[in-house]
């Protein structure tokens, strides 16, 4: 579904009217249209798949061929993404930290962030975002264990309200064999190692 860019426009312009303002005044002219190019950005994940990205698995086996994949998790941090919190429509953005152990099927690196992407560019809470995206991995990938570690600042925090500049939140989702808090702590330590 794609956002009704037209629409936007109008419900801004009105949204400016009630706030008090002018929105034929200089500064604000163009204000409705760019805010329905913004949206559109912010929400292109309302209605796609999140699993599409992971369609394109490479099977694999477990055994001592150069071929095999190891045991082992597999992790990658620092992936930044933005979203926008559903309660308030303001923005929230960090970092996703994702681990995952391999069952019979790995997948491309760069995967994994368009799955974020796509998740996170929708109305969201960040506790169920994470959910979201362990899911997919785990039932796309067939993960025997999937951590997903994330940590953002939210404007509804820094801005508004308790308006703490320097809060961020963290949450965790886990699944599989990674469930269990003493079989993700490595991961977790692994995540942050190498940070001062």
């Amino acid at each position: 579904m794609a956002v009704d860019r037209e629409r936007v426009a109008v419900l801004v312009r009105e949204l400016l009217e009630a706030i008090g303002e002018d929105p034929e005044r200089p500064g604000l002219k163009q204000t409705p249209e760019r805010v329905a190019d913004a949206y559109t950005e912010f929400f292109a994940g309302v209605g796609t798949d999140a699993a599409a990205p992971l369609a394109h698995t490479i099977s694999v086996s477990r055994g001592p061929a150069p071929d095999t994949l190891p045991s082992g998790a597999v992790i990658l941090r620092d992936i930044i993404f933005r979203s926008v919190c559903e309660h308030h429509l303001l923005p929230f953005r960090g970092h996703a930290h994702l681990a995952y152990l391999p069952g019979e099927q790995v997948v491309g690196l760069g995967a994994l962030p368009k799955v974020v992407d796509i998740l996170s560019s929708r109305p969201q809470v960040q506790e169920r975002l994470g959910e979201q995206i362990a899911d997919v991995i785990a039932g796309s990938l067939d993960a025997r264990g999937v951590l997903v570690v994330l940590d953002a600042s939210h404007e509804c925090v820094t801005m508004r309200g308790g308006r703490q500049p320097d809060a961020s939140t963290v949450t965790i989702a886990a699944r599989g064999e990674l469930a269990e808090p003493a079989a993700r702590a490595e991961l977790i330590a692994l995540i942050g190692a190498g940070r001062g």
